[in-house]
């Protein structure tokens, strides 16, 4: 069922709406249970999109598995989307940087404090991000250490690679998963693929594990296929920064593990056919982010790569 969230007057006669698709059980029947999934926030991540479709399919093709409500949010920032533009157009703000929002401030506020207003009282949230235009991310969930204990059994069920526990201090408060977290409906943040692209595998690796999510939380009792059992880390991350500008040539492979000292990629001058880095691993570990627009400058971050952690 397509509800209409939200909606705001613009000019020339046009006006901006937020639709959810809302799915129920053919029972009629939910057991009070709700899970809501949001993405498009940013306007140039559009790996939630393809999640998104998938989801919707899986859950119309067996209605009979399914026990409680759904809501899916595809383009939370649809005029970012239809601009290819991270922020929203117009009012030229990050609208994952104003949540709650408020209801009688200006327009984007308004906006973000309905988009809250709708997803309060779901049982679990789930805020699909993609990375930018220039780095390719693992399938992984971001948590902060004062919401570990309570989304860590939640983040190993979602078939991702890799789950980052970081530090409260960095954590900003105006995001919407820190103000979904604050008000009682646990948020989990994925972060996958890279900007303005399609990784049809990450988003069946991520559909799989929000339908083995609802399993585990009755909401949902069909079959799953999950083949992925997170590393879980708390901030053992090492960061890969380049020392020369030029053009970044990757010769590690993304999602591989790594030796210290291997060869990541080198920095190319198309000027005089120099290399002007070689850029190595700093540490053992996993590669779980790595460049992937290739003009680079001084300390253009590369890589980054998680060097502990467990899997049980």
């Amino acid at each position: 069922m397509d509800i209409t969230v939200a909606g705001l007057g613009l000019a020339v006669h046009e006006r901006l709406e937020l639709h959810k698709n809302r799915i129920t059980p053919l029972s009629g029947k939910d057991g009070g249970k709700r899970i809501s999934v949001v993405t498009g926030i940013h306007g140039d991540e559009l790996e939630g999109q393809y999640a998104a479709w998938l989801l919707n399919r899986r859950l119309m093709e067996h209605p009979e598995y399914l026990h409680a409500t759904v809501d899916i949010y595809p383009a939370v920032n649809p005029l970012g989307i239809n601009t290819i533009q991270r922020s929203i157009p117009l009012f030229d703000v990050d609208l994952n940087r104003i949540f709650p929002g408020e209801n009688g401030g200006p327009a984007a506020e308004y906006f973000a404090n309905e988009i809250i207003n709708d997803v309060k009282g779901s049982d679990i949230a789930v805020d699909i991000h993609a990375s930018n235009i220039f780095l390719r991310e693992m399938p992984q969930v971001r948590i902060s250490e004062e919401t570990a204990d309570a989304l860590v059994p939640l983040a190993r069920l979602l078939n991702v690679d890799f789950v980052w526990i970081y530090p409260a201090a960095t954590v900003l408060q105006s995001t919407f998963a820190c103000s979904m977290n604050s008000i009682g409906t646990r948020c989990l943040v994925v972060e996958m693929g890279v900007g303005m692209r399609l990784t049809p595998a990450y988003g069946e690796q991520l559909t799989e594990g929000i339908l083995n999510l609802m399993r585990s939380e009755g909401m949902w009792d069909g079959k799953t296929h999950c083949t992925h059992t997170p590393l879980i880390s708390r901030d053992e991350v090492a960061f890969v920064n380049a020392g020369a500008a030029g053009i970044f040539m990757a010769q590690a492979q993304h999602g591989s593990s790594v030796k210290k000292g291997q060869l990541l990629g080198i920095i190319a001058d198309p000027l005089t056919g120099n290399i002007n880095e070689r850029v190595t691993a700093p540490a053992d570990g996993l590669l779980f982010t790595l460049r992937e627009y290739p003009v680079v400058y001084p300390g253009s971050l590369l890589a980054r790569i998680v060097t502990g952690g467990s899997r049980e």
